[in-house]
Formats: structure tokens, C-alpha cells, sequence
């Protein structure tokens, strides 16, 4: 079994604060410290799928989950709950197309700063090999350990 197999394999409950119908990430891929990479299956049952196609607050939101299922798989090696957070700001997101349903995005996270309780990083998405999204976005961590 490979390292993403054993990832892939990890309930997406176990890693983030959110519940169905409003989790964004089909699976962990790729886990280190400073980059880590989920997937989303875009189904037509998606509450962010409009006319099949992905909305754009699905992808921010699917940007935002990769960073929760990093934290939320940093949390579980250390046996800690998972917990809340929150964006505390998104910049230069340029969104090149939308996704449709059927496709899966790949949604890379490289962490450029990590202080007091805030994350900054790099987000790359994509279909395939195609570059469809990027942004900086910054995430606050709260101390709130979410309810299951």
C-alpha cells in the first residue's frame, strides 16, 4: 500500500471540522509539513454545483477544506481533536475556468508562514494537468475543537 493509498484511505470526518452535505475534499492524496494535496469528486449532488458546474465559492471553499485536512491530519498524529477555522483573508484568486461535474480537482496547499494561530499559503488547483485556480489565502485557527 502506498503512502496515498493509506491517506486516501482516512475518513474525511476524521480530518475536518465539517459535515456533510458541506465537505469539500473526496480524500487526502499527499501529506508533509509544508505541502500537502486533496482531491474533490465533483458530483451533480454538490451543494456548490449549479447547472453542472462547480461555482466559484467551491473552489474557495474546496482551497479552504485542504487547509482543514492538513491541520486536521497534523491533529490526528497527535491525537489532538479537530478544530475550527476560519479564512481570515483570500488574494490574487484568479479563477481561469470552472470545473464541471465528473471532473476531479487536485488542490495543492504549499505553506509559506506559519505564527500565533494563522497559516498562509499557496493554493494550486487543477483538473488533470491543468491549472484552473491559485490564490494566497490565510487561515485562523481557532482553539474551538469541533463537535462530531
Amino acid at each position: 500500500m502506498t503512502v496515498s493509498d493509506i491517506l486516501s484511505s482516512i475518513p474525511m470526518s476524521e480530518l475536518l471540522p465539517q459535515r456533510e452535505p458541506f465537505v469539500m475534499v473526496s480524500r487526502l492524496v499527499q501529506f508533509d509539513p509544508v505541502v500537502s494535496t486533496t482531491q474533490l469528486d465533483i458530483t451533480s449532488d454538490n451543494i456548490f454545483v449549479e447547472e453542472g458546474t462547480l461555482i466559484a465559492a467551491g473552489v474557495i471553499e474546496n482551497i479552504a477544506q485542504t487547509c482543514a485536512a492538513r491541520i486536521g491530519y497534523i491533529n490526528r498524529q497527535s491525537s489532538e481533536g479537530v478544530r475550527l477555522g476560519f479564512i481570515g483573508a483570500i488574494r490574487n484568486l484568479n479563477i481561469l475556468r470552472l470545473p464541471k461535474v465528473g471532473e476531479t480537482l487536485s488542490t495543492t496547499i504549499t505553506v509559506v508562514e506559519e505564527v500565533f494561530g494563522m497559516t498562509l499559503v499557496n493554493a494550486v488547483v487543477k483538473v488533470a494537468d491543468e491549472v484552473i485556480a491559485q490564490t494566497e489565502m490565510k487561515i485562523a485557527l481557532s482553539d474551538i475543537v469541533a463537535q462530531g
